[in-house]
């Protein structure tokens, strides 16, 4: 199989490649097929996208990728490569109704807020992207009557679960549901994220739309923009400037993550084969531990960086915009089911990270 050069990226490139030669995922089923992908100058919706059409050129499928985006240029500067070769930009925001001209076959709906900070500073704006944006997709999904839809959920939908009994972490599956207090401002992503996949649900019952959703871990991977501010960024950051990580809680908060490549094939995976409003998490189980254990991951992997974990915990940590502290193993058993499973470490995963940081940093 053949692969034409996208970007000068290494890492981003091979990790198109790999989506593209993967054989879990039935290509078949996309060949001559629209895809509609929102989100799509996004971490994971301009990865899917991209491997989209590197799939489509090297296993020639002719798959028509159309990528939702409120801003042409900026949309130009992140997809351009890939505009000759089967990807159309589609200008429009999800918080009005849709028309995309054409039919769509599928849709990868990932358009949301996404920094924690939004969701203190904004929590208004972050519950109506998540409900009126995904009420305008699943409306546009039974007006082209697609053959499939996968809405992005995440983690955060399952609050603060209790431990396991004896304690250490709760593993948490599909139908396992903890505590999340709606009058705290934060809560505006886990709440909008939970009602957003009940109306999934409900449109599937009422309409028969086949729309499932995929609960995502944290995820990242080559591509992250320089404006990222998620605690993984700045982790690798601070190693690759040699200064110290500095923690703003005591590091407790564990759960799993998931590199941007595995979480795109997940996301393929249950377009393709999963159940119709039904849920999927999608995480690497081997990935699980605290954000402290991270910390000292890195540090004792690079120690050419010299930096050191540092401690500076403000009186009012919610400014951060962080998630409530919490320790779940996000268990992906039934995701396995369907043939996936995540395949990169966490080394791995900051690795690559930081190779595709630091030739972006040019």
């Amino acid at each position: 199989m053949e692969h034409k050069k996208w970007t000068e990226d290494a890492v981003l490139q091979e990790d198109l490649e790999r989506i593209a030669e993967s054989e879990i995922i039935d290509w078949e089923m996309l060949r001559g097929k629209r895809v509609l992908v929102t989100g799509a100058t996004g971490l994971l919706g301009s990865l899917a996208a991209r491997a989209l059409v590197c799939a489509s050129v090297s296993r020639s499928l002719d798959i028509r990728v159309a990528a939702l985006v409120r801003n042409p240029r900026k949309g130009k500067t992140v997809l351009g490569a890939f505009m000759e070769d089967g990807l159309e930009l589609v200008v429009g925001d999800i918080l009005a109704p849709l028309t995309v001209d054409g039919p769509v076959d599928y849709i990868l709906h990932g358009a949301s807020m996404t920094a924690s900070k939004d969701f203190v500073d904004r929590p208004v704006e972050t519950i109506s992207t998540t409900m009126r944006g995904t009420e305008h997709l699943l409306e546009l999904a039974r007006q082209k009557q697609v053959k499939g839809m996968v809405y992005l959920s995440s983690m955060e939908v399952y609050g603060i679960v209790g431990n396991a009994p004896g304690g250490g972490a709760a593993k948490v599956r599909e139908t396992d549901y903890g505590y999340i207090d709606p009058l705290v401002v934060r809560s505006s992503y886990s709440e909008g994220k939970r009602m957003a996949e009940g109306l999934c649900a409900a449109y599937a019952h009422e309409y028969q739309v086949p729309v499932k959703t995929a609960r995502l871990a944290q995820t990242f991977g080559a591509g992250i923009p320089g404006t990222e501010n998620r605690v993984f960024a700045q982790f690798a950051r601070s190693i690759m400037k040699g200064e110290d990580i500095v923690l703003h809680t005591d590091g407790s908060k564990a759960h799993c993550y998931c590199y941007t490549t595995d979480a795109v094939l997940g996301l393929l995976t249950v377009l393709l084969r999963g159940e119709n409003g039904e849920a999927y998490n999608l995480s690497n189980e081997e990935t699980y531990g605290t954000i402290r254990e991270m910390a000292e991951m890195l540090i004792q992997n690079y120690p050419q960086s010299g930096s050191k974990l540092v401690f500076d915990i403000p009186e009012d940590a919610n400014q951060y915009g962080y998630a409530p502290t919490s320790q779940m193993l996000i268990c992906s058993e039934k995701a396995h089911g369907l043939g996936w499973k995540a395949q990169v470490a966490l080394p791995e995963m900051f690795e690559r990270l930081m190779r595709s940081m630091a030739y972006n940093a040019q």
